[in-house]
């Protein structure tokens, strides 16, 4: 049997080498679009508490804690996402209310020290 003659640019015979080829579909059965998983709002609302904790003398991060271990337990329970979130908050609510308990601390104890030499004088 004989084989066909050698074609150099790669078209079979009775094809045209230019024709453009069918594209491919591609069908996803069963399951339909992933489903994102929607963030607990209690984990945002943590997160975002201990972010302005700073600004508003540390009252906030109180918030921030409550809020957050509100969260935490929400989201073992129900599965929701921002469990990063919730910690996030949480973190950044004791570290501010740490800071700001220190804070009043040396306020209270600088007017204490103040008021206390300024008592002890006399003219």
């Amino acid at each position: 049997m004989a084989q066909p003659p050698y074609d150099p640019y790669g078209g079979g015979y009775g094809q045209d080498p230019y024709a453009q080829q069918p594209s491919v579909q591609h069908h996803y059965y069963g399951g339909g679009a992933p489903v994102a998983v929607q963030n607990n709002g209690m984990a945002v609302a943590s997160m975002v508490l201990g972010l302005i904790g700073i600004v508003f003398c540390g009252f906030t991060s109180i918030l921030a804690i409550i809020f957050g271990h509100v969260a935490q337990s929400q989201i073992k329970r129900t599965g929701e996402g921002g469990a990063g979130m919730a910690t996030a908050g949480l973190v950044l609510g004791y570290i501010m209310t740490g800071i700001w308990v220190l804070a009043w601390i040396f306020y209270l104890g600088l007017w204490a020290a103040v008021v206390g030499s300024s008592a002890g004088t006399t003219y």
